[in-house]
């Protein structure tokens, strides 16, 4: 018994996971994760060159996370940097601007290309996406409807959050969800637990209802 109770006591080996974050350029990507790293806004927009990389450790339930997080630039100037890193990622950040059509439009882009990166024997069933429909303090500029954005991630099993990198709305809570799912997956064998993402559709389904 008291050897059984040591080993309860014993910490959980730390997890270590890689995150990157993929959109189009100016979506907030950058200011996302400074939002959560570093508690402060930079409102002056500085374009990511190549590959922005920074680390940083969570606790989650008894579990500490050490966190590799690659931000990647959006500009399609730097596809050559950026698409050495989608390999053994665990976790994306997928991100478009609520005022922005093309930014949300181009989240299939985004995903395609990581597709064709890993490969054509390459599954995406262990990766844990949240789609960061950002700025969503700006109010009356909004393009992209909260139904429009959560269909699109949850017809795909993908977290959806309400995101601003600016007033902090969303932020923690995401990134804490995140982190979880990823816990999950992990404790899971390697794959997503059904239903981890919430309510989700077939992709028939989904199109029906935007219909």
């Amino acid at each position: 018994l008291e050897a059984n109770a040591a080993k309860r006591k014993e910490p959980r080996k730390a997890l270590r996971v890689k995150v990157i974050s993929m959109g189009n350029a100016e979506v907030g990507k950058s200011c996302i994760i400074k939002r959560y790293c570093e508690k402060r806004f930079v409102p002056k927009y500085l374009a990511t060159i190549g590959i922005d990389y920074g680390v940083t450790k969570v606790q989650i339930r008894d579990r500490e996370i050490k966190v590799n997080i690659f931000d990647m630039a959006g500009h399609p100037f730097f596809y050559e940097v950026r698409n050495e890193f989608y390999k053994d990622t665990q976790g994306v950040l997928l991100v478009y601007d609520v005022g922005s059509k093309e930014s949300f439009e181009a989240l299939d882009s985004w995903l395609a290309e990581m597709r064709r990166e890993l490969g054509p024997h390459a599954s995406l069933d262990s990766v844990v996406f949240a789609v960061c429909a950002n700025k969503v303090d700006a109010g009356k500029l909004r393009v992209v409807d909260e139904s429009e954005g959560r269909l699109w991630a949850e017809s795909r099993g993908f977290l959806y959050w309400e995101t601003s990198a600016q007033s902090g709305e969303g932020i923690q809570e995401m990134f804490q969800n995140f982190y979880s799912a990823m816990v999950e997956v992990c404790e899971n064998g390697g794959k997503r637990p059904p239903g981890g993402a919430g309510l989700s559709f077939t992709r028939q389904q989904a199109d029906a209802l935007q219909r």
